[in-house]
């Protein structure tokens, strides 16, 4: 249940980001918008690992470089989102959004890739992303 809960909350806030952003990019563009979102980000981070230190950090050896790329993907997560959000609104934004993350993900999890579990893709998967496809197109109209 906290898994749902911490997955409505991530998806309100990625949506929230992009809106602001979004508002932000028209004041000052959208790079300097993605600067300032990833440095405000970092430092809300860094300062919540301060005052919650479990001691982790000394594992940070163990992590493949490969992953350690990952925080500069934000970069171009900000860029898109606040680029879809100014060209076609958020509800289709957002609704492409999560499209992609779906269809990516089951991606993943079929290949196995970065450590997943194996999941075979079946029909319902393909009927699910169908259907989210077909309503964005129907929210487009």
């Amino acid at each position: 249940m906290r898994g749902i809960l911490f997955a409505v909350l991530g998806g309100a806030c990625i949506t929230l980001q992009g809106v602001a952003n979004s508002r932000i990019s028209q004041d000052i563009g959208t790079w300097q918008t993605a600067t300032i979102t990833q440095l405000t980000g970092f430092v809300v981070s860094f300062l919540l690992m301060i005052f919650i230190w479990d001691g982790k950090w000394q594992r940070f050896k163990k992590v493949k470089p490969l992953y350690l790329t990952g925080g500069s993907l934000g970069a171009i997560i900000i860029f898109s989102n606040v680029t879809a959000i100014q060209r076609i609104g958020v509800t289709l934004t957002i609704s492409a959004l999560l499209i992609a993350q779906l269809s990516i993900t089951i991606l993943i999890e079929n290949k196995g890739w970065f450590g997943t579990a194996k999941q075979k893709m079946r029909l319902p998967q393909f009927i699910g992303i169908g259907m989210m496809i077909t309503g964005v197109v129907i929210l487009g109209f």
